[in-house]
C-alpha cells in the first residue's frame, strides 16, 4: 500500500476524468498493484516517470460496475445453462461492457430444476466468473408474473429456501418473493429463511396492496437488523413498477410502499432504466426522491443482450427480440396452427453501461447514476470493496469516451480482453 504519488513502483497508472462516488476528478489519475486500488489523485502529482499519456480529453474513468440482476447475454442464459462454458458465456458479454460484478439470476422453475442451475452457479461464484446467485421465484404472484411461467409458481416454503441455500454454498444473494402468497410472510416463513441463509428478500412479481407489502419489508428489515450474518441490513425491491400492481391514488399497492420504505434507508430498489422499462421521467423521479444511495440500476437482461434480433429463451418461455426489445411469444391454444403472438416484455438486452448511459440521457446526474450502478450495488452484495474509485478498493475500472462508451476495462488489476 502506497502512502502517497511518490511510491508508485511497479503500479499501473489509468488517467482521464475519475468518477468518484462524490465527484468527477477532472484530469486525474488512479494507480493500481496487483488487484488493488493504491492511490487516486491529481495526474499531474504522478511522478513524470509513471504518469501516462494524457488520454483525449473528456475521456472517463468509472469503477467496474455491479449489476444485481441479470439473467445472461451472449445468446447465453444463466436460467438454461448447463456447463460451466455458457454460464461464462454470459457473464464474459457483460465483462466487456464494464459490469465486473454480476450476480446471475434464476427464473422460476421446479425444485429439480432450480437445484441444478443453482449448483452450477455455486461453482461459478467460487470460480470467479459470477460474484453471486438471484432467485426470481418460484413464490411469486400468477397475477403478475409478467415473463415467469405461472404454473411453477408455487406458496412460500421455508424448505426450499433452505435447501436452495445450502447449494448455493453461501452465495445466494437474493431472492424475489412475493408478500400475499401464502408462507412467504409470517412466523417460521420464507422471509426468515432467507435471512438465516445470509440472502435478502426482495419484494416483486406481486400484486399486494400497500399494507401488505409495508408488513413484509418492516418484517425483513427488523429480521435483517438482528442478523449478524446479513450481507446488508436493507431488503431489496426487484425491477420497481415492473412486475407490480400499478401505482394509483386510491390504491398505492406495492409501489408507493417500497417509494416509501426507500425513502426511509429501509428498501432499495431496483430500476431497469433501460429506456424500455421505465420511461426516462420515471428513473428521473425515483432518484430525485429516494437518491442513488437507495436505488440500483439494473439490466434484467436475457440471452439476447449484445446479440441480434431473433428468438431466444428464458427459462421454459420463448422470448422474440424486434427492434431490441424482448417480448414473450405467446401461442393461442384455440388456434393451435395459428402463428405466436407477442406479449409482456421478457427481460432486458442491454449492458449496464446503456443502462447508464440511458440515464444520464434522462437528466440523472452522472455521479448519481455511476454510483447507483457500482457503490450501491456494491454495498447490497455486500462487498464494499467494490463498485467505487477509491484506495484499498479492488481494482475494477471501466474507461469510456465522453459519451460513456466502453473502451477497456480492468478486473482485479487485469486488463479484459
Amino acid at each position: 500500500m502506497t502512502n502517497g504519488p511518490s511510491d508508485l513502483t511497479g503500479a499501473l497508472v489509468v488517467r482521464g476524468d475519475v468518477v468518484t462516488p462524490a465527484e468527477v476528478l477532472p484530469d486525474a489519475a488512479v494507480a493500481v498493484r496487483g488487484d488493488r486500488i493504491v492511490w487516486v489523485g491529481a495526474a499531474d502529482d504522478v511522478p513524470a516517470t509513471h504518469r501516462p499519456p494524457r488520454p483525449a480529453p473528456g475521456t472517463l474513468v468509472l469503477p467496474g460496475l455491479v449489476d444485481l440482476h441479470c439473467h445472461g447475454g451472449g445468446g447465453a442464459s444463466f436460467p438454461d445453462a448447463t456447463t460451466p462454458d455458457e454460464v461464462r458465456r454470459a457473464a464474459d458479454e457483460h465483462l466487456r461492457h464494464g459490469t465486473t460484478a454480476l450476480v446471475a439470476s434464476l427464473v422460476t422453475a421446479p425444485r429439480d430444476v432450480l437445484l441444478a442451475r443453482t449448483a452450477l452457479l455455486a461453482d461459478a461464484v467460487d470460480a470467479g466468473v459470477v460474484a453471486g446467485i438471484h432467485l426470481e421465484g418460484p413464490f411469486l404472484s400468477a397475477a403478475r408474473c409478467g415473463a415467469q411461467h405461472p404454473d411453477d409458481m408455487v406458496p412460500g416454503d421455508p424448505g426450499l429456501v433452505r435447501a436452495v441455500a445450502a447449494t448455493a454454498r453461501g452465495h445466494l444473494v437474493t431472492m424475489t418473493v412475493a408478500p400475499e402468497v401464502a408462507g412467504v410472510v409470517g412466523d417460521d416463513d420464507v422471509l426468515r429463511a432467507l435471512v438465516e441463509a445470509g440472502a435478502l428478500p426482495s419484494v416483486g412479481h406481486t400484486d399486494a396492496s400497500a399494507e401488505q407489502t409495508d408488513a413484509a419489508i418492516d418484517r425483513a428489515f427488523d429480521l435483517l437488523a438482528t442478523s449478524p450474518g446479513a450481507r446488508s441490513h436493507r431488503p431489496t425491491a426487484t425491477h420497481l413498477f415492473n412486475g407490480m400492481r400499478p401505482l394509483h391514488h386510491r390504491d398505492p399497492g406495492p409501489v408507493a410502499a417500497c417509494l416509501a420504505a426507500a425513502a426511509r434507508g429501509e428498501l432499495v430498489v431496483e430500476l431497469v432504466a433501460d429506456g424500455t422499462h421505465l420511461a426516462p421521467a420515471t428513473v428521473r423521479s425515483v432518484l430525485d426522491l429516494v437518491g442513488a444511495d437507495a436505488a440500483v440500476l439494473v439490466t434484467d437482461a436475457m440471452a439476447a443482450a449484445g446479440m441480434p434480433d431473433g428468438d431466444y429463451r428464458l427459462g421454459p418461455m420463448a422470448v422474440r427480440v424486434a427492434d431490441g426489445v424482448a417480448r414473450l411469444l405467446e401461442h393461442d391454444l384455440a388456434e393451435p396452427g395459428a402463428a405466436p403472438r407477442v406479449g409482456a416484455i421478457a427481460g432486458g438486452v442491454a449492458h449496464l453501461l446503456d443502462v447508464v448511459r440511458a440515464t444520464v440521457t434522462a437528466g440523472v446526474p452522472l455521479v448519481a447514476a455511476v454510483r447507483a450502478a457500482s457503490s450501491t450495488p456494491a454495498q447490497v452484495l455486500g462487498r464494499p470493496d467494490l463498485g467505487a474509485v477509491l484506495p484499498d478498493h479492488r481494482a475494477d475500472l471501466l474507461v469510456t469516451t465522453p459519451g460513456l462508451e466502453p473502451t477497456c476495462v480492468l478486473r482485479a488489476g487485469a486488463w479484459v480482453a
